[in-house]
């Protein structure tokens, strides 16, 4: 057996066909499920994470998309927690091609926002050299999660936060008409507005942000 096939097993043996129904739904039937709530999914895999221990460490950057790329939902996260856990003190330079991946593949919010602040937030605290070359490129891609991914990337950095950068990313997507973009935006500044109120409610209201965006930036500043 190998980690991929072990994983795949258990999971099928505690899939629960029900409740894999109601999340299929919930995620606008874009992937398949096992019907496995997160405590468990979690629960399950880390026993195969150390019966594996090795191939999981030498293969990972590989290993990751073995998982990704099979179509039930429960794997693209367990690879992407995978990704985190096994680099997150190891990160190469050139990581960054495959968290461009795992952000545009599989896309939806609940990846693409863990991928955001876990992965690709501290791969650019490690080599602060590689944000503007990178954001640049995620901003001005076509793809929206890689857009998003230019936005939110910040989230968790606190007084750390490049507040110019922020802003700029902002004013860059401030006329989107995507939903997640205009969120993303909004979610931001929240944030931020955590350590730098004044700042982000002068911008907020100066910078004539869609109402989503807006709205959702100030709704705890004011």
């Amino acid at each position: 057996m190998s980690f991929v096939k072990d994983i795949q097993a258990i999971y099928i043996l505690n899939g629960n066909p029900e409740f894999a129904a109601q999340m299929k739904a919930y995620l606008m039937n874009k992937f398949e499920l096992y019907g496995i709530k997160t405590d468990l999914r979690r629960s399950l895999m880390k026993p195969l994470v150390e019966k594996y221990r090795l191939e999981v460490r030498d293969t990972i950057r590989t290993l990751v998309f073995d998982l990704y790329y099979l179509p039930q939902r429960e794997l693209h996260l367990c690879a992407i927690e995978l990704f985190e856990k096994q680099l997150r003190k190891d990160y190469k330079k050139d990581d960054v091609l495959l968290i461009e991946k795992l952000i545009s593949n599989n896309s939806w919010w609940d990846s693409v926002d863990f991928i955001s602040k876990q992965i690709l937030g501290k791969y650019l605290q490690i080599f602060p050299g590689e944000i503007a070359p990178v954001i640049n490129r995620f901003s001005s891609s076509d793809d929206l999660w890689l857009q998003r991914s230019s936005i939110i990337f910040q989230l968790g950095y606190k007084d750390k936060t490049d507040k110019e950068l922020l802003f700029k990313q902002c004013l860059i997507h401030k006329e989107s008409e995507e939903f997640f973009i205009q969120k993303a935006i909004g979610w931001a500044l929240r944030e931020y507005g955590k350590t730098n109120p004044k700042d982000v409610l002068e911008f907020a209201r100066n910078s004539d942000l869609k109402p989503l965006s807006k709205r959702e930036a100030i709704r705890k500043l004011i």
